[in-house]
């Protein structure tokens, strides 16, 4: 993959923890490509993989839920009728290939479902054939069996892999007022990205044979692709019938909600989409009737659902925010951090305080520079809560960003409004640095900890201090910036905190300026950082406030020293 280039103005932007919309929309275009080539190695490695991690079985469905995706990707209008299929007798693979054999009976039509339980038609009708136009461009595909860009929702054959091509652009911004397709909303939305690592993980038959906890995990891994692939043509409004598998008595389809079965076992599930209106059949159980809202969540009248909780959009001419205390990849599995807290299910009165919180945000945000809420709208996709951490009083809260779920931000539940936007002010600095990274070689630092941080008890590694020092630079600058537009009492707790974070960066800011592993680029990017931390002596906190914060960091350095210092080496000179 050819990365696209980042002009010198896009890095002398994020480094003053700024970004125009330009620049921030290169970041993201760049993440949802990578999110294409990542499914699309998932795939390749499923074809690799020996039957024993991946049943010619499941193979075949991973067609079928590709094929599903890639019709999800350009609906037809809806008055419009679905272009005719090719011949009964030449289904069509989902990336164009051609394959001999009749087309599976339609689970409603009273036919058996074939063996393995996890099969289906689709859509219960024929794809398009070869060379039929995309709805949303006029033009025509390539023929049958040309491999395509990702851009394309297209893909080699499970049967006939191909290698990555040697350029990829990011995928180009939808037309004015058009969003995404249902599909690459699924694809791109943050959660998407850690099943496909785990599912990666899963097929790497470097690891041996599998056992049967690893077996199982997989199982369930790739029989989420198929749900993620029901609620894009859901969402398309595309009919369809498919049959899911609860496991563990949870089915859970990502975006809408979760439905838990009568029975804790792995329960085989039929769902059905008509016109907005999802039947969930379970044996032995009542049919669950769930409609479908506008953008988030489905609802259902039935005490086994439950929706997806979704929040106003950020600004007035945002769609709403997920508030998702249900995906199974939402957090990272094995042991936490000890400061964060555990995945959290909602109740009401969570429900509430997140909503009470989300709903200052943005006022909060803006007091800080309209810029924080620029690149809040453009960089944040997806909330998670979390549980508070242990010993949590007052205004303590946990909060993380995941690097394979770029969009999505997982915080325990917000105090207020302005604990909220500092928390999304520190994380997406947190994102749009890893972003960046992901373009820009910034370092060459080894991994070795070794520096001092005062946010940190404990050494930091070279780009661990870069991720730091970063965003509390960006907090700095917020706070800086709403202490000089409010008055007290809200000036001088902005002007604490401002003091406390500029001190801070202070303290650590020679570690990262004096590395000999900068890059060019990295040197241009920390020398925009430094600049921006002394702009903000032209307007300093009062005194009473830098006084503070400089003994706060003074005792922070001298207990690191005396824990440390012996045992660390030094920064090469």
């Amino acid at each position: 993959m050819t990365r696209p280039t980042v002009p010198d103005r896009a890095l002398v932007e994020l480094g003053r923890t700024e970004g125009t919309p330009d620049t921030l929309a290169l970041l993201v275009r760049d993440q949802d490509t990578r999110r294409l080539l990542l499914l699309r190695a998932v795939l390749d490695a499923a074809e690799a993989a020996d039957p024993a991690l991946c049943s010619p079985g499941r193979k075949s469905r991973l067609r079928d839920d590709w094929s599903l995706l890639a019709e999800a990707d350009h609906p037809q209008p809806p008055a419009t009728a679905h272009p005719p299929g090719p011949p009964a007798d030449t289904p069509q693979d989902p990336r164009g290939m051609s394959s001999p054999g009749p087309r599976a009976p339609h689970p409603s039509s009273g036919a058996a479902h074939p063996p393995g339980g996890e099969s289906r038609d689709p859509r219960g009708m024929s794809s398009p054939g070869p060379g039929a136009p995309h709805p949303s461009s006029g033009t025509a595909h390539p023929p049958a069996g040309t491999p395509q860009h990702p851009r394309g929702m297209s893909h080699s054959s499970l049967g006939a892999p191909h290698p990555l091509p040697g350029t990829v652009h990011p995928p180009p911004p939808p037309p004015g007022g058009v969003g995404l397709s249902p599909a690459r909303d699924r694809l791109f939305h943050p959660l998407t990205g850690p099943w496909a690592l785990s599912c990666l993980h899963g097929l790497d038959g470097r690891a041996g044979p599998p056992d049967e906890p690893r077996s199982r995990r997989l199982r369930q891994d790739l029989a989420h692709f198929s749900a993620i692939a029901a609620v894009a043509a859901a969402r398309a409004g595309i009919p369809f019938t498919v049959r899911l598998t609860a496991y563990a008595g949870v089915l859970t389809l990502p975006s809408l909600g979760s439905l838990r079965t009568a029975t804790t076992g792995d329960v085989p599930v039929d769902v059905t989409h008509r016109e907005g209106c999802l039947t969930v059949r379970r044996p032995g159980a009542p049919d669950v009737l769930v409609r479908l809202e506008s953008g988030i969540g489905a609802w259902s009248g039935a005490l086994a659902w439950t929706p997806v909780h979704a929040l106003p959009g950020l600004t007035s001419a945002g769609g709403p925010m997920p508030l998702d205390d249900v995906d199974p990849y939402r957090v990272a599995p094995g042991p936490r951090h000890r400061t964060l807290g555990g995945a959290a299910t909602l109740d009401d009165g969570d429900g509430k305080r997140w909503l009470q919180a989300w709903s200052g945000t943005e006022a909060a945000l803006r007091t800080g520079g309209a810029h924080r809420v620029t690149e809040a709208v453009a960089l944040l996709r997806c909330l998670v809560p979390l549980e508070r951490p242990p010993g949590a009083e007052g205004r303590d809260s946990c909060s993380a960003t995941r690097h394979e779920a770029f969009g999505a931000l997982l915080s325990s539940t917000p105090q207020d409004a302005l604990a909220l936007a500092e928390t999304l002010v520190h994380e997406l600095h947190h994102a749009k640095l890893a972003a960046l990274g992901d373009l820009v070689t910034l370092h060459h630092a080894d991994a070795e900890a070794r520096y001092f941080a005062p946010w940190k008890t404990d050494p930091r590694p070279y780009d661990g201090l870069l991720q730091g020092v970063y965003s509390h630079l960006a907090l700095a600058d917020y706070f800086q910036r709403r202490a000089l537009r409010t008055t007290p009492p809200d000036s001088e707790y902005a002007w604490s905190r401002h003091a406390r974070y500029r001190a801070q960066v202070g303290a650590a800011l020679p570690g990262l300026v004096g590395s000999p592993d900068l890059t060019r680029r990295g040197r241009r990017f920390v020398d925009e950082m430094t600049a921006t931390y002394e702009r903000m002596a032209d307007q300093p906190a009062p005194r009473n406030h830098t006084a503070r914060a400089q003994a706060y960091v003074k005792a922070a350095r001298a207990l690191w020293t005396q824990r440390h210092a012996p045992a660390v080496p030094r920064p090469k000179e």
